[in-house]
């Protein structure tokens, strides 16, 4: 810029970084030439003042003067003209990482796909297109007044009729979607038809006619699943009544360009339904009626990537700025939504009780024939399985997927560990080389430390193993298997075995004649914090496959996960889990945040925090590189909290680059906050 002259306009931009001191907006002027296209959205380049380099940033704003004193620099290029980056979604960007103390760039690389030139390039044409036909239809307009005064333009889409919601009673859940209210819907365990022919879980007809009634209303609906299974249940409902263009898919499982695609399709005139699993919820939309948010307990749901914030949270904050519908659906909810519930932010809704499927947990039965009834499968799964396999197919949900989850020394009986990084072995089929269930190394020439014996036995049963053990045990009956490395959504109706892992059960149509739900004890007995309330959905979930008053038969599980399961109180169960944590300040009851980093940048952090939430901390204690401590805080002090573990980020960051400045020979290690971690007792 030329000195002393004053910039037609300033951007304000978010350099897109991973360096917690440069999350901040940035003045930078606005070169005359373009002027006209640097509008908030925007991609652009920068040049940063240290070493001459140029960094690509977003446009935030655009504003006439800088608070800025001195000299602005001028913006390096315009790198797209196609404005990606929507208000709403850098407000929630923004608020998402200051809740979690991270940077709002790593929020926003999530939220928009890699730049597509081609997808860019057609988007332009066809927009151009459109306002070329707008214009000449008003020409149109203007000319016929006077002939035709009477005549109404068309709609660019019919409008869209509000379906009735399905198998709930008493509540209006159409009038919560109209009022912007809030709700923990129990889903219906039931499987319906739909008119071409297949069937969907209950919860995705709900899901769809929600949505149905917020886009009658001119709205926007966001529906966010866990994986590719429950996604195929959605967009099969949403094919039933929605024509294409009222439907954009936005998930991981597409190609860069068809994201990218999507992503600017969401940002149409017409009210559309976005749908997709976590990243789903950083989706354009000015006018979000409704965000439903389908089995939040899942796994898939806790983002592995900086600032780590689960999908639920950005929902409440999404749903808290736009001021929406917010509905949490699944079977079996989540200990954090039971919170919700119990201070009174989410109604609770439940469905007709005539849909309560059958579950017998065989550890409450009377043991009639011996040891057979401590079996893997006892006689009374036995004779359920073999009587539904008359009349169609047979679900057997297991805990680990391939052949053997666990080997072990046959001559001393220790586990066997990788010689390269001592995990567990496993194998994976019958037959096949004993691998690291840690690392991958095949474990070829294996000897045991302890008393170098070479031979291996197997511990536990896989779902492979399990099919193996089963196709003997009912021959001439087709065995299926469905896990991680075999992507089924659906079977045929007809006898067969289906054995599947937990979360990959396919459907059948019309439902399972039976499903028997295995290793039970072996689920429940892995150090987990949600231990409890994980197997309750998993079983849950394969509960709701079942043909409508289906044995569902649980097996070797007794105390309060089985009773539960048995009288269908599944939001009972999770209040009692949630007042166990409340008794010993676990969470959901309160917020915790993992420190993990050398021992004098914890130390540090941990004297950051107000004397009462330090008293709380547990540690810090020693792990690989540092320390590691977690720090519990009260919902209220989130904020507080937040701010100032995110200062120490920024300080630590600015002291490693210091060190680095002057020479030394190696990188100190950076300090590292994360809040809500699911597992954050883990190693």
């Amino acid at each position: 810029m030329v000195p002393g002259r004053s910039p037609a306009a300033v951007a304000r931009v978010l350099v897109d970084s991973p360096l917690p001191q440069l999350d901040r907006l940035f003045d930078y002027a606005v070169p005359a030439a373009l002027v006209d296209e640097v509008v908030p959205g925007v991609r652009v380049s920068v040049p940063l003042r240290s070493a001459g380099r140029i960094a690509d940033a977003w446009v935030v704003e655009v504003v006439a003067e800088s608070e800025h004193g001195g000299e602005l620099s001028e913006l390096e290029a315009l790198v797209s003209p196609v404005p990606v980056l929507a208000p709403e979604v850098w407000r929630l960007a923004r608020a998402v990482a200051d809740r979690a103390g991270g940077s709002a760039s790593d929020v926003l690389r999530l939220a928009v796909p890699p730049r597509q030139v081609r997808v860019e390039k057609a988007w332009l044409a066809a927009r151009e297109a459109a306002a070329s036909a707008s214009a000449d239809a008003d020409a149109d307009a203007d000319a016929d007044a006077d002939a035709d005064a009477d005549a109404e333009p068309e709609a660019a889409l019919p409008p869209v009729e509000a379906l009735p919601v399905q198998h709930y009673r008493s509540t209006d859940l159409a009038g919560l979607v109209r009022g912007r209210g809030r709700a923990a819907v129990e889903a219906v365990p039931l499987l319906v038809p739909t008119e071409g022919g297949d069937w969907i879980a209950a919860w995705a007809a709900t899901a769809v006619e929600l949505a149905t009634i917020a886009l009658a209303d001119g709205d926007d609906a966001i529906l966010a699943v866990p994986d590719h299974r429950d996604l195929e249940h959605v967009l099969t409902a949403l094919a039933e009544v929605l024509p294409p263009e009222r439907i954009v898919r936005l998930d991981s499982g597409q190609s860069n360009p068809d994201r990218y695609r999507a992503l600017l399709r969401a940002r149409s005139d017409d009210a559309v339904v976005v749908v997709g699993n976590r990243s789903v919820l950083l989706a354009p939309s000015a006018r979000t009626g409704l965000v439903v948010v389908v089995d939040d307990g899942d796994e898939s749901f806790a983002e592995p990537l900086a600032p780590y914030v689960h999908a639920r949270d950005t929902a409440l904050l999404r749903s808290s700025q736009q001021s929406t519908a917010l509905v949490f659906l699944s079977h079996a909810r989540s200990t954090d939504v039971q919170r919700l519930v119990e201070i009174g932010f989410l109604a609770d809704v439940r469905p007709d009780p005539r849909y309560q499927p059958h579950v017998v947990p065989t550890a409450q039965q009377a043991a009639q024939d011996g040891f057979a009834a401590q079996a893997r499968i006892p006689s009374t799964a036995w004779q359920e399985a073999r009587a539904a396999l008359e009349h169609g197919p047979v679900l057997v949900q297991v805990a680990r997927p391939g052949h053997a989850p666990r080997l072990a020394c046959a001559d001393c009986g220790d586990i066997a560990r990788c010689p390269v990084c001592g995990g567990p072995l496993h194998q994976r089929s019958a037959g096949a080389v004993p691998a690291c269930a840690w690392c991958g190394a095949l474990a070829v020439g294996w000897a045991c430390p302890t008393c170098e014996g070479t031979r291996l036995r197997s511990v536990g049963s896989g779902a492979t193993r399990t099919a193996d053990e089963l196709g003997r045990a009912f021959p001439g009956v087709k065995v299926v298997v469905s896990d991680g490395s075999r992507r089924l959504t659906r079977v045929d109706d007809e006898p067969a075995v289906v054995v599947a892992v937990r979360g990959a059960e396919p459907v059948a149509p019309g439902g399972y004649r039976a499903v028997l739900l295995l290793d039970g004890e072996r689920m429940l007995a892995r150090e987990s914090l949600r231990v409890a309330e994980d197997c309750v959905r998993g079983w849950a979930n394969a509960a709701a496959l079942a043909a409508r008053r289906a044995p569902v038969v649980l097996v070797g599980v007794g105390g309060a996960p089985a009773a539960a399961l048995a009288t269908w109180q599944l939001p009972r169960f999770a209040s009692g889990e949630l007042a166990d944590r409340r008794d010993l300040r676990f969470p959901p009851a309160v917020r915790v945040a993992t420190v993990t980093g050398t021992t004098e940048g914890v130390a540090r952090a941990l004297e950051a925090l107000p004397d009462d939430v330090r008293r709380e901390t547990l540690g810090p204690v020693e792990v690989p590189g540092g320390d590691r401590a977690v720090v519990r805080f009260d919902y209220a002090r989130g904020a507080e909290v937040a701010q100032a573990l995110r200062a120490e980020v920024v300080r630590a960051a600015v002291d490693r680059r210091k060190a680095l400045g002057q020479g030394r020979g190696r990188a100190l290690p950076t300090l590292r906050v994360r809040f809500d971690d699911v597992e954050p007792f883990a190693d």
